[in-house]
């Protein structure tokens, strides 16, 4: 449509054009409340609605019956000012059943309350901002906008599609302080997040499979699940998934290997005051320690301490990852479990952790091998724990699972949610 076709048109003409509502609805008035700051569009339909209306009981065609008190709609603002939707709806009756219906018309979102648009827009907001935040810019109040995100992720979730899926990383997020946690399933081929539970035992894998093949997946079309040494993980694998090979990320291998060396340190502390200030220097590589940390690190080399030998050992054991094949692995794996338990001797107490996380490696050895075959890691899961983070702050106030739940599909689960 040309500028010249735009000229003499009036108000209602032109945002019925706007709207888009062809011939089954028009724009009657366009009232300004300039006290109020907002335009109300009053609507209403036409006779061409019942033409294609059909009963939603048995498909027979529609009369008209009456119509609803006037409803209202938030639309996209017009220029600063708000803008609302005002219509009586027509309501249908069937002659050969006798239900009575709503009509349902075309500017409609999901939530209610909202037109198609404004719901695209506020989803657009709530992707990158909190929902409060979002509730002061778009003039909403948050329990609003939250109903409006659970009616599309719900819709969007839906319609999600997991047949493709093949390789899985589970791993656990921390919802607050006092062990609260969730459970928070990934497709590490396409990351995207698939699922997310409450809770961390071996009870949701059940619900991950559930949820898995109402998607059109299925349990044994998993070749490789991606996860920590938890046992109640390692359970609810062997459990559901019976041709998924585990694989025991190296992240978090390693992460327990640190934490170990780390308890020896603050054990061995208490013995040697030197130790008082190197719990960093004991923690970074080798390159990545300056001039004089390298010197600080010679001295306590030389002083026969039990922290510095699990330091030597945790970098032996880094290595092992260098190495190309699982059987050359195996063999490195095996004499470092056999190294660690001669520091006990050696050490006696103060090697403890050190021992305790061998005998975790010879437990789950065969799931941390399959690193070699599978080449399979968490590092997008270690990235949604950034992502989580942001989640939890975008729900602030509404931190029920839920809540927590239903954003992180939204920012992380690559949905097909409506844009503008």
């Amino acid at each position: 449509m040309g500028l010249a076709d735009w000229r003499g048109m009036t108000p209602e003409k032109l945002f019925a054009e706007l709207l888009g509502l062809g011939l089954k609805w028009r724009v009657t008035e366009c009232v300004f409340h300039k006290d109020r700051r907002q335009v109300d569009l009053q609507l209403e339909h036409t006779d061409e609605v019942w033409k294609l209306e059909r009963c939603p009981k048995c498909g027979a065609e529609a009369k008209g019956y009456d119509r609803t008190e006037p409803l209202r709609w938030r639309h996209l603002n017009v220029m600063q000012y708000r803008c609302e939707i005002v219509a009586r709806l027509p309501r249908g009756r069937c002659p050969q059943c006798g239900h009575t219906w709503r009509v349902r018309p075309p500017w409609e979102g999901k939530a209610g309350g909202f037109s198609n648009e404004f719901e695209a827009f506020a989803l657009l907001l709530l992707r990158e901002m909190a929902v409060e935040r979002a509730a002061q810019t778009l003039g909403e109040t948050a329990p609003r906008l939250w109903r409006l995100l659970h009616k599309h992720v719900d819709a969007a979730y839906a319609e999600a599609d997991f047949s493709a899926v093949s390789c899985v990383g589970v791993d656990e997020m921390s919802v607050r302080k006092g062990h609260k946690y969730i459970s928070v399933f990934a497709d590490l081929l396409r990351k995207r997040v698939l699922f997310a539970a409450e809770d961390r035992d071996s009870s949701v894998f059940p619900q991950f499979i559930e949820a898995l093949e109402a998607h059109n997946g299925h349990r044994h079309a998993l070749t490789e699940v991606s996860m920590d040494l938890s046992p109640a993980y390692l359970k609810g694998v062997r459990e559901t998934c019976r041709n998924a090979a585990v694989v025991h990320d190296k992240y978090h291998v390693i992460a327990n290997l640190i934490l170990a060396t780390e308890r020896v340190r603050r054990r061995e502390q208490k013995q040697r005051p030197e130790l008082k200030d190197s719990q960093w220097l004991l923690r970074k590589n080798p390159e990545n320690l300056s001039a004089e940390q390298t010197a600080e690190l010679a001295v306590l080399t030389q002083g026969n301490l039990a922290s510095v030998k699990a330091y030597q050992m945790r970098l032996a054991f880094q290595d092992a990852y260098r190495l190309e094949h699982a059987g050359a692995a195996r063999r490195r794996l095996e004499a470092w479990c056999r190294w660690v338990r001669s520091g006990r001797q050696k050490f006696g107490a103060l090697f403890v952790e050190m021992v305790k996380f061998a005998e975790s490696v010879e437990r789950h050895l065969e799931g941390i091998l399959a690193h070699w075959k599978h080449r399979v890691t968490n590092a997008f899961m270690e990235g949604l724990n950034s992502v989580f983070s942001a989640v939890k702050r975008r729900a602030r106030g509404f931190r029920s699972f839920e809540y927590l739940r239903t954003m992180l599909y939204l920012v992380a689960g690559k949905l097909r949610l409506p844009a503008i």
